[in-house]
């Protein structure tokens, strides 16, 4: 699913960009040009970080094939 239309980001390059170490909007602009056009793509890849952070928090270092 496209999450920028303006600059063709979609939901996989958003959370390839939080595993990488993307913790809020401002990384995801700076590596993926998130909300530097029209802005309307802002809340989806908020949501994303959500999810995504909470998703990654709840990874067990001792069960790694949980995540």
């Amino acid at each position: 699913m496209y999450i920028c239309i303006c600059n063709g980001v979609t939901e996989r390059d958003v959370r390839q960009a939080i595993d990488g170490g993307a913790s809020n909007i401002r990384d995801l602009n700076r590596s993926l040009q998130v909300g530097s056009c029209c802005g309307k793509c802002v809340c989806l890849a908020r949501d994303l970080l959500r999810t995504q952070s909470k998703s990654n928090a709840n990874c067990s270092y001792v069960d790694a094939t949980a995540c």
